[in-house]
């Protein structure tokens, strides 16, 4: 069995594996502002792998996946161009997947007043169209979990769309299935979170049809699709710091940079910085070390 590369992404490649399955690789690129940054985020693949693996299998129940492993062992032969210098071993960084018939929407949940969000509410008091108690805070918790779809726009970033629009991209019955499924998982990942000291503030599912049934496919509740806060620095009002590529983000704010290409080099201490987030955010929510996944360093 060979392996034929069909997507290059920001952050993720894609190959045909064969036999209706594709190999998912998660590189370390970073990318801000949809720019990838020269600079890779040291072992970021191998945590945005292990925490999709984590949560795909905890949320098992509730809809099948398209993961089948993520052992290393059971891949078929990877040709030599996988161990990127920058990326490292592929093992830890790659998902064996079945292949999925994608929804054309972005399934986003959020729990929290934050992001595009709450600048819709700002202005109209709204969120993605639905209206919202008058008075809420930056990062106030919402009364409750929101289902607000977005499709991929041809350039620059996503477009949020209504319920309804999403009703007419893939059907009432399908968007109601996709809606009341992504809902039921982010409850169940947030009480989780919560128990360990962790608020999911928003996340984004990407879902598909496999055999004709509804499942969870590409990453799932990982730092680059949730936005994830510490619980106990978290008060509505403010923004507090995020599990993720937050660190980056603020040096380029303060650099002068102007959000074209090419990007700036990275001090080491902001590479090390964001790579700490990565590793914190994975071990704290999932309850392991990262040595211990596939593709630690001897």
């Amino acid at each position: 069995m060979s392996l034929t590369k069909l997507r290059a992404g920001k952050v993720r490649d894609l190959y045909d594996a064969g036999d209706g399955l594709l190999l998912m690789v998660a590189s370390n690129r970073v990318s801000a502002f949809d720019v990838v940054l020269p600079q890779a985020i040291p072992n970021k693949g191998r945590v945005l792998t292990a925490m999709t693996v984590h949560w795909t299998l905890a949320l098992s129940d509730l809809a099948p996946s398209h993961l089948v492993t993520a052992d290393p062992v059971e891949f078929p032969p990877l040709p030599a161009e996988l161990a990127d210098p920058q990326d490292g071993p592929v093992a830890g960084r790659a998902m064996l997947v079945r292949r999925a018939e994608m929804l054309p929407i972005e399934c986003i949940v959020r729990g929290y007043l934050a992001g595009s969000a709450a600048a819709e509410y700002q202005e109209a008091g709204t969120v993605h169209g639905t209206p919202l108690p008058p008075g809420l805070a930056l990062a106030d918790r919402l009364p409750e979990p929101l289902f607000t779809p977005s499709v991929k726009a041809e350039e620059g970033h996503d477009r949020n769309i209504s319920f309804a629009e999403a009703c007419e991209l893939v059907g009432p019955t399908l968007a109601e299935q996709a809606r009341d499924l992504c809902l039921e998982a982010y409850r169940r990942a947030a009480a989780l979170a919560e128990a360990r000291g962790i608020l999911v503030a928003d996340t984004k599912f990407e879902l598909g049809l496999i055999e004709g049934r509804l499942a969870i496919c590409d990453e799932v509740l990982t730092p680059d699709s949730s936005r994830f806060w510490p619980a106990d620095a978290w008060a509505p009002g403010r923004l507090p710091p995020s599990f993720d590529k937050q660190p980056l983000r603020d040096w380029l704010a303060r650099s002068g940079w102007d959000k074209r290409p090419p990007a700036p080099d990275l001090p080491p201490e902001v590479v090390e910085a964001t790579a700490q987030r990565y590793r914190t955010a994975y071990e704290l929510l999932c309850g392991a070390s990262l040595d211990d996944w596939y593709g630690a360093a001897a």
